[in-house]
Protein backbone atom coordinates (compact mmCIF):
# COMPACT_ATOMS: atom_id res chain seq x y z
CA UNK A 1 0.00 0.00 0.00
CA UNK A 2 2.64 2.20 0.92
CA UNK A 3 4.14 2.11 -2.38
CA UNK A 4 0.83 2.44 -4.34
CA UNK A 5 0.30 5.73 -2.12
CA UNK A 6 3.76 7.06 -3.18
CA UNK A 7 3.43 8.17 -6.38
CA UNK A 8 -0.01 9.64 -5.74
CA UNK A 9 1.71 11.96 -3.47
CA UNK A 10 4.74 12.57 -5.79
CA UNK A 11 2.58 13.44 -8.71
CA UNK A 12 0.70 16.82 -7.01
CA UNK A 13 4.35 17.42 -5.27
CA UNK A 14 5.77 17.23 -9.20
CA UNK A 15 3.01 19.68 -10.68
CA UNK A 16 3.26 21.99 -7.82
CA UNK A 17 7.07 22.27 -8.58
CA UNK A 18 6.26 22.55 -12.92
CA UNK A 19 3.93 25.17 -12.68
CA UNK A 20 6.08 27.92 -11.41
CA UNK A 21 8.45 26.67 -13.93
CA UNK A 22 5.48 26.73 -16.67
CA UNK A 23 4.85 30.13 -16.02
CA UNK A 24 8.59 31.70 -15.90
CA UNK A 25 8.54 30.47 -19.01
CA UNK A 26 5.56 31.36 -20.44
CA UNK A 27 6.44 34.88 -19.22
CA UNK A 28 9.74 34.86 -20.89
CA UNK A 29 8.62 33.80 -24.27
CA UNK A 30 6.00 36.73 -23.44
CA UNK A 31 9.11 39.20 -23.05
CA UNK A 32 11.31 37.81 -26.03
CA UNK A 33 8.12 38.32 -28.44
CA UNK A 34 7.32 41.53 -26.77
CA UNK A 35 11.40 43.06 -27.43
CA UNK A 36 11.18 41.28 -30.75
CA UNK A 37 8.73 43.30 -31.95
CA UNK A 38 9.99 46.32 -30.67
CA UNK A 39 13.18 45.76 -32.51
CA UNK A 40 11.10 45.06 -35.62
CA UNK A 41 9.63 48.56 -35.35
CA UNK A 42 12.21 50.34 -34.45
CA UNK A 43 14.35 48.92 -37.38
CA UNK A 44 11.36 49.38 -39.58
CA UNK A 45 11.07 52.77 -38.44
CA UNK A 46 14.26 54.04 -38.78
CA UNK A 47 15.01 52.78 -42.01
CA UNK A 48 12.00 54.03 -43.51
CA UNK A 49 12.27 57.64 -42.12
CA UNK A 50 15.91 57.70 -43.29
CA UNK A 51 15.79 59.41 -47.04
CA UNK A 52 18.15 59.20 -49.15
CA UNK A 53 19.53 60.89 -52.70
CA UNK A 54 21.86 60.14 -55.32
CA UNK A 55 24.80 62.54 -56.64
CA UNK A 56 24.32 62.30 -61.02
CA UNK A 57 26.93 60.57 -60.89
CA UNK A 58 25.63 57.72 -58.80
CA UNK A 59 22.71 57.97 -60.47
CA UNK A 60 24.19 57.44 -64.11
CA UNK A 61 26.22 54.75 -62.82
CA UNK A 62 23.44 52.40 -61.51
CA UNK A 63 20.57 54.13 -64.22
CA UNK A 64 20.32 50.09 -65.14
CA UNK A 65 19.22 49.22 -61.76
CA UNK A 66 17.14 52.48 -60.59
CA UNK A 67 15.41 52.53 -64.18
CA UNK A 68 12.22 54.75 -63.69
CA UNK A 69 11.71 54.55 -60.29
CA UNK A 70 11.33 57.65 -57.90
CA UNK A 71 14.35 58.81 -56.04
CA UNK A 72 16.14 61.77 -55.28
CA UNK A 73 18.72 63.11 -57.13
CA UNK A 74 21.06 65.90 -56.29
CA UNK A 75 23.56 68.53 -58.00
CA UNK A 76 24.61 71.76 -58.99
CA UNK A 77 22.33 73.65 -61.36
CA UNK A 78 24.34 74.43 -64.44
CA UNK A 79 24.44 77.73 -65.17
CA UNK A 80 22.91 79.02 -68.59
CA UNK A 81 20.69 75.81 -68.31
CA UNK A 82 17.78 77.15 -66.64
CA UNK A 83 14.55 77.85 -69.04
CA UNK A 84 11.70 78.65 -67.40
CA UNK A 85 8.67 76.58 -69.24
CA UNK A 86 4.66 77.12 -68.57
CA UNK A 87 4.42 73.64 -66.52
CA UNK A 88 8.01 74.51 -64.32
CA UNK A 89 11.54 74.57 -65.35
CA UNK A 90 13.79 72.59 -67.59
CA UNK A 91 17.66 72.94 -66.64
CA UNK A 92 20.71 70.78 -66.39
CA UNK A 93 22.10 69.31 -63.27
CA UNK A 94 26.10 68.24 -62.72
CA UNK A 95 27.88 66.36 -60.20
CA UNK A 96 31.20 64.36 -60.83
CA UNK A 97 31.98 65.75 -63.60
CA UNK A 98 28.44 64.16 -65.52
CA UNK A 99 25.20 66.05 -66.21
CA UNK A 100 21.67 64.74 -66.34
CA UNK A 101 18.91 67.12 -67.86
CA UNK A 102 15.69 67.77 -65.84
CA UNK A 103 12.53 68.53 -66.75
CA UNK A 104 10.47 69.81 -63.47
CA UNK A 105 6.89 70.42 -63.47
CA UNK A 106 5.69 72.37 -60.57
CA UNK A 107 6.89 75.50 -59.53
CA UNK A 108 10.65 75.97 -58.53
CA UNK A 109 11.36 77.66 -55.26
CA UNK A 110 12.17 81.24 -54.52
CA UNK A 111 15.67 80.37 -54.22
CA UNK A 112 16.27 78.42 -57.25
CA UNK A 113 18.71 79.39 -59.78
CA UNK A 114 22.12 78.61 -61.35
CA UNK A 115 25.26 77.32 -59.73
CA UNK A 116 23.29 75.96 -56.58
CA UNK A 117 22.94 72.57 -55.32
CA UNK A 118 19.30 71.09 -55.69
CA UNK A 119 17.75 68.11 -54.54
CA UNK A 120 15.30 66.84 -57.51
CA UNK A 121 12.59 64.14 -56.43
CA UNK A 122 11.58 62.68 -59.75
CA UNK A 123 12.63 59.38 -62.45
CA UNK A 124 14.37 58.75 -65.55
CA UNK A 125 12.01 59.40 -68.35
CA UNK A 126 13.03 55.28 -69.35
CA UNK A 127 15.26 53.06 -68.41
CA UNK A 128 17.81 54.21 -71.02
CA UNK A 129 16.98 57.69 -71.12
CA UNK A 130 19.55 60.59 -69.62
CA UNK A 131 16.10 62.69 -68.89
CA UNK A 132 15.08 63.12 -65.69
CA UNK A 133 11.46 64.38 -64.94
CA UNK A 134 11.23 66.20 -61.61
CA UNK A 135 8.19 66.77 -59.71
CA UNK A 136 10.08 68.53 -56.84
CA UNK A 137 12.71 70.80 -56.23
CA UNK A 138 14.31 71.24 -53.05
CA UNK A 139 16.96 73.72 -52.80
CA UNK A 140 20.31 73.67 -50.16
CA UNK A 141 21.05 76.85 -49.58
CA UNK A 142 22.14 75.82 -45.50
CA UNK A 143 25.85 77.28 -44.70
CA UNK A 144 25.97 74.32 -42.23
CA UNK A 145 25.10 71.86 -45.36
CA UNK A 146 28.17 73.54 -47.53
CA UNK A 147 30.65 73.79 -44.87
CA UNK A 148 30.03 70.17 -44.37
CA UNK A 149 30.01 68.86 -47.92
CA UNK A 150 32.04 71.69 -49.33
CA UNK A 151 33.03 69.15 -52.66
CA UNK A 152 29.62 68.74 -53.16
CA UNK A 153 28.35 72.15 -54.06
CA UNK A 154 30.86 73.71 -56.13
CA UNK A 155 29.29 74.77 -58.71
CA UNK A 156 31.23 74.07 -62.35
CA UNK A 157 32.95 77.04 -62.52
CA UNK A 158 34.68 76.00 -59.27
CA UNK A 159 33.22 78.52 -56.99
CA UNK A 160 31.11 77.21 -53.83
CA UNK A 161 27.69 77.97 -54.57
CA UNK A 162 26.48 80.81 -52.31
Amino acid sequence: MTLATAPDRAEPARAARAAPRRRRLRLLLVFALLAGAIVYLLVEGLGSSLDYFDTVSQALAHKARIGTTVFRLEGVVVRGSVRRTAAGADFEVSGGGRMIAVHNSGSPPELFQPDIPVVVVGHFASPGSDLFVSSQIMVKHSPTYIAAHPTRVRGPNGKIAP
